[in-house]
């Protein structure tokens, strides 16, 4: 019996098929082909050196294999919930599905505010005026803004801006190609690391920031019950997707560690933005830094943007789980958007700039831009860790001849490979773990206050439990589904 006529048994209603093959490639490059390069590649460079080419490298292999458990586990599940789906049907426990949609919720908050501090450097190379901090927080007025009017779900508007940040990419390349064309470059660059500590560590502590541009094809899975025939697409765009999305990012890498050296790339708030200012090609300097800054601000707006949309959307997914409080399912009555989950988010983002500046300004450890970014692939490979367990749990549970099992011993390597990446991150920078524990605290408290509204409002003690007892059906499912965005955070 075929999956579909499965879900068709099950009872759920299905979502129209429509998206190819070819269309879901596309889809999980622009999901992974993110911003999150504009902003850290300069940290990374200076984390290992003019070889942090191989961080980027490294960190490609390791996601892959990631998504080899996504992929098997979305063509046995094809429901668009995500990781909470999956943990869910693996062990069976409502408290660790809410956990990961909580924790998938915090990252976004994270990712957000990196990505704005990101756009405030490359903003200031265009306006040198206004702080830094306050160029953030306008910048998250803005979308939050955006996003109440519903611009959002114009699919057009989102793909003119991938295209846009795609074309940056392509610009650096470009000037890498030319600078080699000419014979000035001295590849031993990529070979050289500028660290501290031993190559195999430096490559580590790089790998760990480089994570942060390779991460969004998670969200990918939301959209495997649309996708056609998903036993067959499904793997072949997601895991072809990531290769193509990480050999672009090595490509810019090494670019940028032969025209510009991984010292000055480090010293930099806007990094990519020092490969132009090399005045390698014969266009104009002026106008190719205002291009690029340009270009940089739009695709950071573009991925930050689907942050923005997609936090409200987890908080009203989950308050009408009656897990978080009833007021975040409020729908502004013309809008129709989730406007109490959207100034929640926003505030809690902005607390999170205001407080980090602070530390920061006084002394406090690494530049914001690193700090939330390890916070985010903190949170994210703790649940990449609990999808490739689940799929190992299910083992030779939900199969049929059509579902794609991925190499075992793979899943073991990238098990290995996340649990590695999230010790040392965590040995790296212990202060990660409280900015995390703070995060997760924000879903915790909307968690108990929900429990003691629905006690004071029923009588009850608690909330009921015997949906945990039930079979792997709808009313089972996970206490939140996570929403579809279509880009990286």
């Amino acid at each position: 019996m075929s999956d579909a006529t499965t879900d068709r048994a099950d009872g759920d209603v299905e979502l129209n098929r429509s998206i190819t093959g070819r269309l879901l490639f596309f889809y999980v490059l622009g999901d992974v082909l993110g911003s999150g390069i504009y902003v850290l590649i300069g940290t990374v460079a200076g984390e290992v050196g003019g070889a942090f080419w191989i961080a980027f490298a490294v960190g490609v292999s390791v996601a892959a294999i990631t998504g080899l458990a996504y992929a098997e586990l979305a063509t046995k599940y094809p429901k668009a919930a995500g990781a909470a789906l999956y943990l869910y049907k693996a062990f069976g426990n409502r408290p660790l599905a809410f956990l990961v949609t909580v924790s998938f919720l915090s990252a976004s908050f994270a990712a957000a505010g990196s990505l704005a501090v990101g756009f405030a450097n490359y903003f200031l190379e265009l306006w040198d005026v206004p702080p830094g901090l306050l160029v953030a927080l306008l910048f998250l007025l803005m979308l939050s803004i955006i996003n109440f009017i519903g611009i959002t779900e114009s699919v057009v508007i989102n793909m003119l801006m991938t295209l846009v940040e795609i074309s940056g990419l392509i610009i650096v390349t470009v000037i890498g190609i030319w600078y080699v064309a000419q014979g000035d470059a001295d590849f031993s660059r990529l070979v050289e690391f500028e660290t501290s500590t031993t190559p195999i560590f430096a490559i580590v502590g790089g790998v760990a920031l480089a994570f942060f541009a390779m991460t969004g094809f998670e969200n990918v899975a939301n959209v495997a019950e649309e996708t056609i025939d998903p036993q067959r697409n499904f793997p072949r765009a997601l895991i072809g997707g990531m290769i193509a999305a990480g050999f672009i990012y090595v490509l810019v890498a090494m670019t940028a560690s032969l025209v510009v050296g991984a010292k000055d790339l480090a010293g930099s708030d806007a990094a990519l933005l020092e490969v132009v200012k090399a005045d390698i090609i014969p266009i104009p300097l002026g106008f190719m830094t205002t291009l690029f800054a340009v270009i940089a601000c739009i695709a950071i707006t573009n991925t930050t943007l689907v942050a923005v949309v997609t936090q409200p959307r987890i908080l009203y997914g989950m308050a009408r789980e009656d897990v978080v409080p009833g007021v975040f399912a409020k729908l502004h009555p013309s809008r129709r958007s989730p406007w109490v989950g959207l100034i929640f988010s926003a505030l809690v983002v902005a607390t999170l700039l205001v407080i980090g500046t602070l530390v920061v300004e006084a002394g406090g450890g690494i530049d914001l831009i690193a700090r939330l970014a390890t916070v985010t692939v903190v949170l994210l490979l703790f649940i990449y860790f609990l999808v490739i367990l689940a799929a190992l749990k299910l083992t030779g549970q939900d199969e049929s001849e059509q579902t794609f099992t991925a190499p075992r011993p793979l899943l073991y390597v990238g098990l290995l490979g996340n649990v590695m990446l999230l010790v040392y991150v965590v040995v790296d920078d212990p202060t990660s773990v409280i900015w995390c524990a703070g995060l997760l605290a924000v879903g915790g408290v909307l968690f108990l206050v929900e429990q003691v509204i629905r006690s004071r409002r029923s009588g009850a003690a608690g909330p009921a439990t015997e949906a945990s007892d039930q079979p792997s059906n709808q009313s089972a499912e996970p206490p939140a589904e996570q929403p579809q965005p279509t880009e990286e955070p």
